[in-house]
């Protein structure tokens, strides 16, 4: 490997803008950040659903709605069907 052609990797202090503090390494000097694990969202547990068009609300009015729905078998589906007697030709030709 060729030698001196990785950057120095120096123990740094990186600043949240909530005043968060934690020390890591990296090739810079410092960094300011504008969101860590102690005030993101996702990880403190407070993320809310931002729902403009109501699709949660609609999305459970129609389980509602189809849970009133009776469940049919296939099986007894296929009983309920009745034979359509299929006419002939000579017998549609006559009709007329």
């Amino acid at each position: 490997m060729k030698a001196n052609i990785h950057p120095k990797s120096n123990d740094i202090k990186v600043v949240c803008n909530c005043g968060n503090t934690f020390e890591t390494q990296s090739t810079k000097d410092q960094l300011h950040v504008e969101v860590c694990y102690k005030c993101h969202p996702f990880y403190t547990g407070e993320h809310k659903f931002l729902d403009v068009k109501g699709r949660v609300d609609s999305f459970q009015r129609k389980q509602q709605k189809a849970a009133g729905y009776k469940k049919v078998d296939k099986k007894n589906r296929k009983e309920e069907k009745t034979e359509k007697k299929v006419k002939t030709l000579k017998e549609l030709l006559s009709e007329e």
